[in-house]
């Protein structure tokens, strides 16, 4: 694996600019929205028929994806990898701990642009969509990082 100078600035330009669209999940997404969390990967969730741009939006950060598209579809998500991890998830449907089916359609249609700085902005879930994905998993850490959502959500009401 080969080192790059990664410019997450940029990086998140590119996928912006690549029409792909591209959820930033994960931890990566709280520390979006100025919360007190640490994070060495970023999550996305991508529209199943949007791997391929994706892809290519990360190629020039010598991000190399571990799976074709269409292996990523049949699997339901891929990493994509240098010296900085993407998990991407590609899936119409995901389903909560608590087996709530949660669409991407869905998700994405009630999704929030977050500026990060100048000319800079990423795409997240709205904060009960941000729960919900959080549930896609439900370990420890995701039960805090839940904490945190909600009393975010409640300051903006």
């Amino acid at each position: 694996m080969e080192g790059s100078e990664f410019d997450e600035a940029e990086f998140f330009r590119a996928i912006a600019a690549s029409g792909a669209r591209a959820l930033l999940i994960g931890r990566r997404a709280l520390v979006a929205l100025g919360l007190p969390v640490l994070t060495a990967d970023y999550d996305f969730w991508i529209h199943v028929d949007d791997a391929a741009a994706f892809n290519a939006a990360a190629e020039p950060f010598g991000l190399v994806p571990t799976r074709t598209p269409d292996e990523a579809r049949a699997r339901g998500r891929y990493v994509l990898e240098n010296d900085e991890r993407v998990d991407v998830l590609v899936a119409r449907t995901v389903p909560t701990v608590d087996g709530v089916t949660v669409s991407f359609e869905d998700v994405w249609s009630r999704r929030r642009v977050q500026p990060l700085g100048a000319d800079v902005q990423v795409a997240l879930p709205s904060l009960n969509d941000l729960i919900l994905t959080k549930r896609f998993g439900g370990r420890p850490r995701d039960l805090e990082d839940i904490r945190l959502i909600e009393a975010l959500r409640a300051e903006e009401a």
